[in-house]
């Protein structure tokens, strides 16, 4: 009988008195085999990633475990001494952590965090540490590594931060790697790269994989076994095929109806009146100059025009890099651009002194893609919301209302007002920010990465309530986004962009059926199971 490379009996994992029930996770038992890559979905707030941080001897403050065992190597890895636990953590268990941004120290460049991950473990000589971080950052698809690896994660894209930290992991090649939603904040060719990576280390070195996603199309690319979680408990266990072709749990069918499909949606009508102009936008990022350092120009956004009609849904495309992210904070005047206008309701927001900019701000608003950095974690989920609207003179009584209401349509409930951030999930600070955003009642809203960090039934839930406000609202919206899945069912039109330009342009019939640029049918191909051809094909 061969012997699994991690077993887990019976966990359980208490929350702290106060919290909406008792377990975070409650009774598990799975086990993963050598070389074999499990996957654990569910909705956030179900215990995946708080399973992962007690395998890891990382569980936040008041939160421990109750009972249980988890078997690695012949150790119970639950009851080792913190020593015992530092030493096999990065060596014989590594994890990839959903959110780099927190993960990662803002102080410290890349290469030297990379090259910690040897020194803690007395591993090669400082020469040979820089070359072989420079080897891992090529490994994972970030270009030009001479450069990353002596830049700063806040000189990188969230999607660039992301494969930095995967290389961390990976480093010194561990018999068991947790995954903690790696792909999340990646682009459709990255993520592709990154899976390929995990399946080749796994068949090279035999390396057990626990995979925590709510991406049923990783699950599809990658699974051996899935095991589907609802608020702590395990309701469905299988292999892969059987679990997505045949669910039985009716929670694992909810989930697998939510996934996007790809299907493309009738072509609406739209508006000839803009919300959004953006006319030969240009902003350079200038680093180095100093002594021996010779300048670095990087073209962030590189005479870009574009326009967003009232009442459309306009998704932005791109690899991480790309600049669809300065795009949109240019929008919003969070960066200014070094040339062009960007006319909002017809102002040229970028042109607005401070004072001016702030009687506009209110028209366009903004949901971020890190929901741990975009909320303030002393600020109570109430003041959050209401903080801009009663800047803006609505009263305090009013503004607390309509905030328990947004609060309601985004799925969490009025009684998450009186909350802090850190008693939420990744996905549930997301949607806080929608609400947030939504406080304003802004004409534009522009969403980086809006639902890329919520599971797909969420995800549905946020794009329905996207649809319903342009509708009813006339509301417009840029979408930036790296699921094109995602992109098919809500956008009207999809603008492209690489390195800085944008490529191409049109409705999303045409981009998805007829894309007239070598680099977006690269994008669309790295799309694990769409087919938009072959589904209009199939419906025409």
């Amino acid at each position: 009988m061969k012997k699994p490379a991690l077993s887990i009996e019976n966990l359980s994992i208490g929350l702290p008195q106060g919290a909406d029930r008792d377990f975070a996770v409650e009774n598990l038992s799975f086990a993963i085999e050598k070389g074999e890559i499990l996957c654990v979905v569910g909705e956030s707030g179900s215990g995946k990633s708080m399973t992962a941080n007690a395998l890891m001897g990382l569980l936040p403050p008041g939160v421990d475990v109750r009972g249980g065992k988890a078997r690695f190597e012949g150790q119970d890895v639950l009851a080792l001494p913190e020593t015992d636990k530092q030493a096999m953590r990065g060596e014989r268990i590594a994890m990839i952590f959903q959110e780099p941004m927190t993960a990662l120290n803002p102080l410290m460049r890349i290469g030297d965090q990379i090259a910690e991950v040897f020194a803690a473990h007395n591993r090669l000589t400082t020469p040979e540490r820089r070359n072989r971080a420079l080897e891992l950052i090529r490994e994972v698809g970030l270009p030009d590594p001479e450069k990353i690896i002596r830049a700063y994660p806040f000189q990188l894209s969230g999607g660039q931060r992301q494969r930095a930290m995967i290389a961390m992991a990976l480093a010194l090649e561990p018999k068991l790697l947790i995954a903690d939603e790696p792909t999340t904040a990646l682009d459709v060719t990255t993520q592709a790269q990154i899976l390929k990576l995990i399946l080749n280390l796994r068949e090279k070195h035999g390396m057990a994989v626990m995979f925590i996603t709510h991406d049923f199309g990783v699950v599809a690319e990658i699974a051996d076994q899935v095991i589907v979680m609802q608020e702590g408990k395990m309701v469905e266990r299988g292999p892969a095929q059987q679990v997505l072709v045949t669910p039985e749990h009716p929670y694992t069918q909810r989930l697998l109806d939510a996934i996007p499909t790809g299907k493309l949606p009738q072509a609406r009508p739209l508006g000839t009146v803009p919300a959004l102009e953006i006319k030969s936008l240009r902003k350079t990022y200038r680093t180095g100059g100093g002594l021996f350092k010779p300048v670095r120009e990087v073209h962030a956004i590189d005479n870009v025009s574009l326009s967003v009609a009232r009442g459309e849904v306009l998704g932005l495309v791109g690899e991480s890099g790309s600049g669809k992210s300065t795009l949109g904070r240019t929008a919003v005047r969070l960066v200014t651009p070094d040339s062009g206008q960007v006319l909002v309701g017809g102002v040229d927001i970028a042109a607005l002194s401070e004072e001016e900019l702030r009687k506009e701000r209110h028209k366009v608003q903004m949901v971020f893609q890190d929901p741990y950095a975009s909320l303030n974690p002393r600020q109570k989920i109430i003041s959050a919301i209401t903080g801009g609207p009663i800047t803006r003179g609505v009263p305090r009584a009013k503004a607390e209302e309509r905030a328990r209401e947004l609060l309601e349509v985004v799925g969490l409930g009025a009684d998450a007002a009186t909350r802090y951030p850190h008693e939420f999930s990744g996905g549930q600070r997301q949607r806080i920010g929608i609400a947030r955003a939504l406080a304003m009642d802004p004409e534009l809203i522009v969403a980086d990465e809006a639902v890329s960090a919520l599971d797909v039934s969420i995800q549905a839930q946020v794009l329905d309530l996207l649809r319903d406000l342009r509708s009813r609202l006339d509301l417009s919206i840029l979408f930036i986004t790296h699921d094109l899945r995602v992109a098919a069912q809500l956008c009207d039109r999809i603008a492209v962009m690489q390195k800085g330009k944008l490529v191409e342009i049109g409705t999303v019939h045409e981009i998805f059926q007829s894309p007239k640029q070598a680099y977006t049918r690269q994008l669309l191909a790295a799309v694990p199971g769409a087919d938009w051809q072959r589904e209009e094909a199939a419906t025409a």
